[in-house]
């Protein structure tokens, strides 16, 4: 008896942290419908959609806030290969509901999986001092090998049908998922916010950072599982298979016309931001998959970055690029 109260109040409590989300998903629906009668935009007509748009925003401002980071780290494919272990989260998560009938969300069970693929690439890289692409690349093997098992397994009739997880779709984005997202959101901001000066040092200077007091190794970990939270959040309309791009390209396309830190990070925002919004109305009309248009978007602004670059260099000392940012130029610096 107690313990079933205990997991009431415990239910109860949660679903009074998250009555602001659902409350704001609901106020973001108005806001919607009120754009859509002043526009006549059709695509604003439909709840899945308005969540869909509000994911994507969401993921415009959390991918190239950890990919700046990433990128200049030279880990950029650090998001591919969580994002495989999060499609083996998924795979985890569809199987113990058709075993067990627990009805837990799969997106549930990836940031978990995602979160330990995290720990372990940087567990294989301190313990055996493989190369980062060397941890990076088992994890990935492990992981997506461990997702196909589990999906082929035939357990008392299981049948599930992978390809929003591995494609990304838009109308799948449900209430749910897209309240978990916004916590996820929440949780990559701040922390970002209060380990900022930190995560620059440690991306430019290991070495200067550890002399200086600073633990290299902590602030490693909570980068790679930023990253994992970011992966696991964009797959909704991404994809597995695509979800690593909003992490890079966006990034690289700011580089070219960036020279701070600072001024890259807040470029590619707006470049992430754009492929979106531009990817997301290109797939509705055109009834193609939102992953693959986002990142089509972005390669095209990426490709538009480096001609405005390029301009840029003739009468400069050059464009910046990916190697050429310099930390300097921020006005702040690490405690």
């Amino acid at each position: 008896m107690s313990g079933s109260l205990t997991v009431v109040v415990q239910t109860g409590a949660v679903d009074a942290v998250l009555a602001p989300l659902y409350w704001f998903l609901s106020y973001w629906s108005d806001v919607m419908f009120w754009l859509a009668r002043g526009t006549g935009l059709e695509l604003l007509e439909y709840q899945f959609m308005h969540r869909a748009i509000l994911v994507g925003l969401c993921i415009g401002v959390m991918a190239p806030l950890i990919g700046t980071f990433l990128v200049h780290r030279q880990l950029a494919l650090i998001g591919d290969a969580l994002a495989h272990t999060a499609f083996a989260g998924v795979a985890v998560g569809l199987f113990v509901n058709a075993v067990f009938d627990l009805g837990v969300s799969p997106y549930l069970t990836a940031v978990v999986v995602a979160m330990i693929a995290a720990l372990l690439i940087e567990l294989i890289s301190e313990v055996t001092d493989a190369y980062n692409d060397v941890s990076m690349a088992i994890v990935l093997s492990t992981g997506f090998a461990l997702g196909t098992v589990l999906i082929s397994v035939n357990a008392g009739g299981l049948a599930v049908g992978v390809n929003q997880y591995l494609f990304g779709n838009l109308a799948t984005v449900s209430a749910e998922n897209a309240v978990l997202l916004l916590v996820l959101f929440g949780v990559i901001v701040a922390t970002v916010a209060l380990t900022r000066n930190q995560l620059l040092y440690v991306t430019f200077d290991e070495t200067a950072a550890a002399v200086s007091g600073i633990r290299v190794s902590w602030y490693n970990r909570v980068m790679v599982m930023l990253t994992a939270l970011v992966v696991v959040g964009a797959m909704q309309i991404m994809g597995v298979i695509l979800v690593a791009a909003m992490l890079v390209v966006p990034v690289a396309g700011a580089a070219q016309v960036s020279r701070s830190f600072t001024e890259s990070l807040l470029v590619s925002v707006v470049l992430a931001e754009l492929s979106v919004l531009l990817g997301i109305g290109f797939a509705y009309y055109g009834e193609a998959t939102a992953g693959g248009v986002i990142v089509l978007v972005a390669v095209a602004v990426y490709v538009l970055t480096v001609a405005v670059g390029k301009v840029q260099s003739r009468g400069s000392d050059g464009a910046a690029d990916v190697g050429s940012i310099d930390p300097a130029a921020d006005e702040s610096s690490a405690d």
